[in-house]
Parts: structure tokens; sequence; C-alpha cells
């Protein structure tokens, strides 16, 4: 399909009702006994999670996002009793993830303001009790751009990194549609048990099932494991409200990937099942930072990015291992050990997939962008997969049950 057709595609199309009570408000008690979902080519099954070694061939290649879940969501409170919300949502002074967090004094992030009608030029503060003693942590608004302010926080005592520091001041913050406030048991269940990189403002749920027995059985089955990072943002919630497709602006976010796992993909030869939509949006990328290598082979870092609407432009096709094979050689060229990039593509019906042969997900919210990737995934089958999981009660969206869906070899938007 060209670029115009797909943007014309109206959202009502990709709806469905989901009642309130199937929609996990919690977590089940063990994670790997959650439900699988099993949808290859038509035919739809059911099985338990802890079974999903079974479903994959012999030396298939899961790829997980190793992003961690940090406490973005800090609440001051003004002298009065005002309260006022900073949500953090990406770095902006050092604009690196792992230098900023590393930071011993001050730094600044990009970040959405709760009541900020009540919050003019003062300085905000927090006292912060932690096991070294107490810490003040000071927020100042350095600028503000439509919904988005940057914010400079400082705090008095650098034997804490801002890791720490957030860590002890902010809150989890799990997705708004749970309708209740963090536990203390969501700091485990809302962080997958291979989550190493911090960063992401809500979890990569798709891997929230797997337990420690379950990577066990996957190493004895001989399936392979590789990793990427794509720190989720904030936009992952928001819901398209426009008519079509055309008029939602798709959030951007950091994806880094080492060499060894580019390495690792170019050369696999089994089936790649990616464990998450943030794992195929970043797998997916690389396709398009190779293909503008190949015509661009110096870009800068900076330049390293995906914007919403390119995999839809009428561009000169290259193969998936020559966009990878471009990469290797640009870290070459650069000395770097592993790509840094953003992304803001947008997979929706009409997408030509260039890796995965499956996918990992949960159930998704009716209207939304992960809903609009499953349909372009399997085709019009995502109604009769999503009608089934319905009907057996199944239990929807991050908290809930997973499914393992093969790619649609036929064309998934007429």
């Amino acid at each position: 399909m060209k670029k115009e057709e797909i943007a014309r595609l109206p959202i009502s199309r990709f709806n469905y009702h989901l009642p309130e009570e199937q929609i996990a408000k919690y977590p089940l008690p063990q994670r790997d006994a959650s439900r699988l979902l099993i949808y290859d080519e038509g035919a739809i099954g059911s099985a338990h999670f802890i079974d999903l070694p079974q479903q994959l061939p012999e030396g298939s290649l899961l790829l997980f996002n190793n992003t961690r879940v940090i406490h973005a969501r800090l609440l001051f409170y003004k002298p009065g009793g005002a309260r006022i919300e900073i949500f953090c949502l990406t770095p902006s002074h050092p604009a690196d993830y792992a230098v900023n967090f590393q930071q011993r004094q001050s730094c600044s992030w990009h970040c959405m303001t709760g009541n900020a009608r009540r919050w003019r030029e003062e300085s905000l503060v927090m006292k912060v009790p932690t096991d070294k003693g107490e810490v003040t942590l000071q927020a100042e608004r350095v600028s503000r751009q439509g919904s988005e302010s940057e914010i400079r926080f400082s705090w008095d005592d650098d034997r804490f990194t801002f890791s720490e520091v957030l860590e002890a001041a902010g809150q989890l913050p799990i997705p708004p549609y749970l309708n209740r406030p963090p536990e203390v048991g969501d700091e485990v269940t809302y962080q997958t048990v291979y989550s190493r990189i911090e960063g992401s403002v809500a979890a990569p749920t798709a891997g929230l099932h797997f337990t420690p027995r379950v990577m066990e059985k996957l190493h004895d089955r001989g399936v392979e494991i590789a990793e990427v990072t794509l720190h989720v943002g904030a936009g992952t919630f928001r819901p398209v409200k426009s008519e079509t497709i055309a008029g939602h602006e798709m959030h951007t976010e950091f994806i880094s990937v080492e060499r060894e796992t580019i390495e690792q993909l170019l050369h696999h030869q089994g089936k790649l099942i990616v464990v998450g939509t943030t794992s195929l949006r970043t797998v997916e990328s690389l396709y398009y930072i190779g293909r503008k290598l190949q015509e661009q082979p110096n870009l800068q870092p900076h330049e390293l990015t995906v914007r919403q609407w390119e995999p839809y432009e009428e561009e000169k096709a290259i193969t998936p291992a020559d966009a990878l094979q471009n990469i290797l050689l640009y870290l070459d060229r650069t000395g770097e050990k592993r790509l840094m990039a953003d992304t803001q593509i947008i997979i929706v019906p009409g997408y030509d997939f260039h890796y995965p042969d499956a996918l990992m997900t949960n159930f998704h919210q009716p209207q939304s962008t992960l809903l609009l990737l499953i349909a372009a995934f399997v085709g019009e089958d995502w109604r009769k997969i999503y009608d089934y999981a319905l009907r057996e009660g199944y239990r929807f969206l991050s908290y809930g049950d997973s499914s393992l869906l093969w790619k649609k070899m036929k064309e998934a938007c007429k």
C-alpha cells in the first residue's frame, strides 16, 4: 500500500469492546501461570506460558527488551499544600541515559507536569529519606514547550547519583488504566526478570511472564537469547484521538543495540521471535537505519533516527541482511560497540516486516497504536484473535495474559 492509502485508514476499524472485568488489575501470583494464546495462519489454540519452550522450534532466537522501569513519577508539595506532579520522560542534560543517571549534583530532564498552573517560577523542594540519610531534592523549571517542560534537578549530597535519588524519591509509574496507586508488589511484578538498563517509564509487558524456570527450559530446548534496549516512553499509553492514522503523532524513543546482537541477528538461521512490540519496533528500526547508511555511510550519531512515516516512503529497497551489515560497517568506522539511535517508527496495516517470524505480546487497548501493530502483523485475523480471547476469558493489558502470534504470510492489509 502507498503512504497516502495507509494514512487514510480510519481508526474506527480497530475498535472492540473491552469489558472492565477483563482488564487485569494485578498479575497472577505465579508469572508463568498466565495463559498463552497461540495463533498460526488462521488457527488459534490455548496453552499456558510455562509451555512456551515446547511451542518454539529448536534453534529459534528470542529477542528481549532489557529496559528497566524507573521511578519516573515525582510528587512535590508547595508550602501551601498544592501538589505538583513531575513525570520524567527523557534526559536532557546530559542527554545520555547512563551518564545522566550517574550525575552526583544536578541534571536536567524533559518532563510532563501535573497541576502546572499552580507552579510559577519558584523552586520545588522535597526531603527524601534514604538508607544513607536524608537528601534534599530541588526542581527548577528551565523552559516550557507545549505540554512538556525542561526541569533541572539538583540535590545537596554528592554521595548520591541521580539514579539513587530518583529511586528513593519517585514512584513507579504503573499504567493509568489500572486505576489504582502503585503498591509494594508492583516493584517486582512490573519489572521483567531480565531488566537491567534503566530508562523506561512503562514496562515492556510482554516480558512480564518470563521466569527463571521458563528461561532454563528455553535453554534446554536450544532456544537462543538476544537483547536490545528500547526505553519505553509515556506515549505508549497515549490513545489515538484522530479519525485516521495520519492525524496521530508517534512518540520518539531511544534504542540501543550491541554489536554482538546485530551480528547474532545477521547470522542466525532459525526463527526469530520478538518478545513485545518494543523489541519489534527496535529490530525493524534497524532496517531503516541500515538503509540510510547505505546512501550516507558517514551520518553523524544525531542523524541516526527513524521518522514516523519513513517506512512508507518510496525509497530504494535493500535486503535486511545488507541493512545489518551497513550498521556493522558504521560501528567499525566509528569504533563504537553499540548502535544508539532514536525511533519514531509507526507500524500499521500495510507495513512490510523484515526480520521477525513471530511476536509475543499481551492484549492491547482498542484503537491504540499497539493494536494497529498487531493488525499489521496478522492482518484482519486480529479480530478473530481478540474475539477468541474475550470469549475464552483471557486477561487483558499490562498484567494480563500472553500470546504467541506467527506472522501472517499473506498481505496484512488490502
